[in-house]
């Protein structure tokens, strides 16, 4: 499945998943085609200083992962992940260092063993280098990349905001299709992205365009180096 951001669950036990995005630039006139559309759309999202990304994982099985995350597409961004199954991590990336912090009962399914008894209260510092999306952690930049087959759809609103949907299939992944919610009016600013295939249906929206970003590390007596937690 092609993505412009993935999170993949904690370990095997934990919901398997991934976020789509894509998309957004210029002014949606009712000239242009599908795909002139999309690639507008793309390049305005590109051209974005910052911006807000939730989305909602739902699988066959019926689990779901949702995050909310902030960020200056580039090098700073802060993103909260929780999954139905239980479990929570919050994660602020700052250049080349992340702040980890999990609850506990990210932990207990981490570790498999009953050790995690207690809440986690403080930031784990660690490299980016090391940073897995095995481990739910995500990236600051996104894509916004034009692919598949486009077609024109229908004409909706996302969140009171009129919207023209682009319908997407994907040749590389075979089954999953896409549908793109552009903005109508004004900027055409992706506004929502529906993913399903035959195991994931995902929803992504974007808000709070070029908003003001205030991403700081946590305050240095509630962060620990990773060397200092216990395996």
């Amino acid at each position: 499945m092609r993505a412009t951001s993935t999170a993949t669950t904690v370990l095997a036990c934990l919901l398997a998943t991934a976020a789509v995005t894509g998309c957004g630039s210029g002014d949606p006139g009712t000239d242009v085609s599908a795909r002139q559309l999309l690639d507008r759309a793309n390049a305005a999202m590109r051209r974005l200083d910052s911006v807000r990304i939730e989305y909602t994982t739902t699988t066959e099985q019926g689990g779901t992962i949702s995050s909310r995350q902030v960020t200056d597409l580039s090098r700073r961004c802060a993103t909260t992940t929780t999954w139905s199954q239980g479990g929570r991590l919050e994660q602020i990336r700052i250049d080349e260092t992340d702040y980890v912090r999990p609850d506990r009962v990210y932990l207990q399914r981490w570790k498999k063993d009953g050790s995690a008894t207690a809440e986690q209260r403080l930031w784990v510092r660690t490299p980016v280098t090391e940073a897995s999306t095995a481990e739910g952690l995500d990236d600051c930049p996104r894509e916004f990349p034009t692919f598949g087959t486009v077609t024109e759809g229908r004409t909706t609103r996302v969140d009171g905001r009129a919207a023209r949907e682009l319908s997407v299939v994907d040749e590389e992944s075979g089954k999953g299709t896409y549908v793109f919610s552009v903005a109508a009016e004004g900027t055409p600013y992706l506004l929502k992205v529906v993913y399903r295939d035959d195991v994931f249906h995902t929803v992504t929206t974007f808000a709070d365009f070029d908003a003001p970003v205030d991403i700081r590390p946590p305050e240095d007596a509630e962060v620990v180096g990773r060397d200092d937690v216990r395996d």
